[in-house]
């Protein structure tokens, strides 16, 4: 695995666009503001899934996603969730999201998984990420972890005891 950069991310709810992490700019159908975050919705064309749902959550440091999967690749996955930096730049006219390489994926009942240590790890070696910010990132990704299990492997039931409660399609 090679080392890169966090991955930034920006959001414009005033022309409904992304620019992803590599610059290109894209069209959403949907984005708008909350209290608690900013939610994007977009069709994609994926062979596993064909829409996705976020929720870019600046006071739990998260992306909280759903993606809806195509008829035959269920995986039971119910929220993917970003640890990393996201919020309101520009006087709130734009959002930044930037990805500190771990996930979460919950599935209801079932214990989160955290993926992209070994990510995070590597970029931390090629001096990506600074030694106290690679400690807080793990820290909270586990704390994320913790926090779902002790709510009986329930995201929703996490996130209201957070104060958060979400509105998907």
């Amino acid at each position: 695995m090679s080392p890169h950069r966090p991955r930034l991310e920006y959001f414009n709810p005033a022309d409904l666009s992304w620019t992803d992490h590599r610059g290109f700019c894209h069209s959403v159908d949907g984005m708008h503001a909350a209290p608690h975050g900013l939610y994007v919705e977009r069709v994609v064309d994926n062979p596993k899934y064909h829409y996705i749902e976020s929720w870019l959550l600046p006071d739990l440091g998260l992306r909280a996603t759903v993606y809806h999967l195509r008829p035959g690749h269920d995986r039971g996955q119910t929220y993917y969730l970003d640890i990393g930096d996201y919020g309101p730049v520009n006087g709130g006219k734009k959002w930044r999201a930037e990805s500190y390489y771990l996930h979460v994926v919950a599935r209801p009942g079932q214990a989160p998984e955290l993926l992209g240590i070994d990510e995070l790890l590597t970029s931390h070696a090629a001096g990506h990420f600074d030694t106290h910010r690679t400690h807080r990132a793990i820290e909270h990704a586990a704390a994320v972890v913790d926090g779902i299990a002790g709510c009986d492997h329930d995201v929703d039931r996490w996130l209201a005891a957070k104060g958060v409660v979400l509105t998907w399609l």
